[in-house]
């Protein structure tokens, strides 16, 4: 087993979603793996997990509190999806449903069509800490893509990626 990163706190930015910005009640299923999730994060390992469902079941709501309590814990995440159109829509919901928490405005989405001079700007704000999710395709495995703590990378549908992929992205958080 490989070392991860704790994330032991529970904090204000999950706890401010949590009571006041969930936009549905959360199922019983939601709950037991936002649980497991916790219990992997306080465990000093790496966490592998793999979260399966229909669309619509949740999952991205489930990523999102797993990202929460990352940067509760002073840690960044990112979350990459295969097609500009998905992480578009990723960065839609998620900045929806952080709309009105501290972490408004705190979001990212970058994509191969990403302007230059946007590109930069975000660039500039992930090294520096302001970006605490950064969404978006293949272009977060470029080099010049770089965190200033990344804790926790999600990787929607994983099976379009290689192996060689995923671990590049991962390799950013060590």
């Amino acid at each position: 087993l490989r070392n991860g990163f704790m994330f032991p706190r529970v904090g204000e930015l999950f706890r401010d979603f949590y009571d006041n910005h969930l936009p549905f009640r959360l199922t019983g299923a939601q709950k037991r793996v936002v649980k497991e999730i916790r219990s992997d994060c306080t465990s000093g390992h790496q966490m592998n997990r793999l979260s399966q469902g229909d669309v619509g079941s949740g999952k991205t709501l489930v990523a999102l509190m797993s990202m929460l309590l990352a940067s509760d814990n002073g840690f960044q995440s990112c979350m990459m999806a295969p097609t500009e159109i998905l992480a578009r829509q990723h960065f839609a919901s998620i900045s929806k449903m952080l709309s009105g928490t501290s972490c408004e405005g705190r979001v990212a989405v970058l994509t191969g069509s990403t302007k230059t001079r946007e590109r930069r700007e975000i660039l500039e704000r992930t090294l520096r800490g302001e970006v605490l999710i950064l969404i978006g395709t293949h272009a977060l495995i470029e080099d010049r893509v770089q965190f200033d703590n990344l804790g926790l990378v999600v990787i929607d549908e994983q099976h379009r990626f290689g192996v060689g992929q995923r671990a590049k992205l991962s390799a950013k958080g060590e």
